[in-house]
């Protein structure tokens, strides 16, 4: 395996040094990783300006992969996901067909090993075919080669209370976590964006923030009463993050995440009825950035996870209302996290390893993601420049699709380089190979 010396780089944004990344690991910093300059099997990065993260870890992905390959698959996503400065990534399971077997998430755990750009650690279904009815083979997933630590029914809420009591109390056996798509299905039946002033104004049936609110409020309940692990996916609401401060003060086991998209957009990008707006939650008020900005800030908020969620052209390129939910995310999150969070003073370099590589991790028991830029760690290194900006273009993507919110957008920072156990993925901001 070739070694990479990389010369002059900020670990988490703080002093300069050398690292040596050496058969897998991180194997020596400072003098001792310059002392291998000149070997023969060394190839020198020179990273004077550039800042050493470890690798990112993304608790909320979309592979698409097995069932709808014509938007997405293992492969194209976990490319993107690399350039993104990504060394894992957690696929949700509403496939087709749905990861609620042994059998489906070993076939994506497989196909994450046969692309190799990035690890890939299954979620499985916590209901059968994500209905909401019956449990689906929690035990036997975790127990499977995926090792499955987390279960969700992302894109429907686990809506049924007492299967969700279930749940969280069948998990504890294995110290796995129920991960909540938050939104009462009654309360947002037909419902098109965020309801409030700007839905009333163009005429679009509204998502009301308390259908987000109320399945968090119940969940961080029945959380606390059987002691077990709950997460709750993108958040997006100011009074979701005030539920979620509530439950974390009182004891209650639970973490949350925000998508760099409910981080920089409002509704008010859907006055352009472009269905690359339409997303599930759906984008929601300034008053509402701020309030998960600040959650994000003060750790109510413990991460940042991209639901990266392609789709085929003909499922954006439509109407509004026969519009797909859902947005890319993978290649951008680094720029819209360092836009909205780092370059406004409210989180450090360090943080951001903290909200996307260190806290995702062990979120997910992911033992060797997410660990220090330290001697004999593993080398999951991302190198990103802090003062490149790029205008985003949907076709320069490596996602096989063009849903990007951000095309035409200006948005700092780049991935220069990603390393997955001491392999570059992602060289001079392109992939290896």
């Amino acid at each position: 395996m070739t070694a990479y010396l990389i010369t002059g780089v900020a670990p988490l944004g703080g002093d300069t040094t050398d690292m040596l990344l050496d058969d897998g690991v991180i194997a020596a910093l400072g003098a001792d990783a310059a002392a291998a300059a000149g070997r023969e099997d060394v190839v020198t990065i020179d990273a004077a300006g550039l800042i050493a993260l470890p690798g990112l870890v993304d608790f909320h992905t979309h592979l698409r992969e097995p069932g709808r390959e014509d938007a997405e698959t293992v492969e194209t996503g976990t490319r993107a996901a690399a350039l993104g400065g990504f060394t894992a990534v957690h696929p949700m399971a509403n496939t087709d067909p749905v990861a609620d077997t042994a059998g489906v998430v070993e076939q994506v755990l497989r196909l994450g090993q046969q692309a190799g750009w990035v690890d890939v650690h299954p979620v499985g279904a916590v209901s059968v075919g994500l209905k909401g009815t019956n449990l689906a083979e929690l035990g036997a997933m975790a127990a499977s080669a995926a090792r499955v630590r987390a279960f969700s029914d992302d894109g429907k809420a686990v809506s049924d209370p007492v299967l969700m009591r279930r749940a969280l109390e069948y998990v504890k056996a294995f110290d796995g976590v129920i991960v909540q798509h938050a939104q009462d299905p009654r309360l947002t039946e037909g419902s098109q964006m965020h309801e409030g002033l700007v839905s009333a104004e163009l005429g679009l049936a509204g998502w009301p923030a308390v259908a987000e609110e109320s399945i968090i409020a119940r969940d961080v309940l029945l959380a606390g009463h059987v002691g077990s692990r709950l997460h709750v996916q993108h958040v997006s609401t100011a009074g979701s993050v005030e539920i979620i401060r509530w439950a974390k003060s009182r004891g209650i086991d639970v973490t949350a995440e925000v998508t760099p998209h409910h981080l920089l957009l409002t509704d008010e990008y859907v006055r352009s009825y472009d269905p690359v707006f339409k997303v599930n939650p759906p984008l929601r008020t300034a008053a509402d950035v701020e309030a998960v900005r600040q959650g994000l800030e003060d750790g109510t908020i413990d991460i940042v996870a991209t639901d990266h969620a392609p789709h085929a052209d003909e499922d954006k390129d439509c109407e509004w209302a026969a519009g797909a939910n859902g947005m890319l995310g993978l290649e951008t999150a680094l720029s819209v996290v360092q836009s909205t969070m780092v370059d406004t003073g409210r989180l450090t370099w360090a943080d951001v390893a903290r909200v996307m590589s260190t806290k995702p991790a062990e979120i997910g028991r992911v033992t060797d993601q997410g660990r220090p830029l330290a001697v004999g760690e593993p080398a999951n290194v991302t190198l990103v420049d802090p003062r490149a900006t790029r205008v985003i273009d949907r076709e320069s993507l490596a996602s096989k699709a063009r849903n990007t919110p951000y095309h035409g957008m200006e948005l700092p920072g780049r991935v220069v380089a990603t390393f997955l156990r001491g392999r570059a993925t992602v060289l001079a901001g392109a992939l290896t190979g």
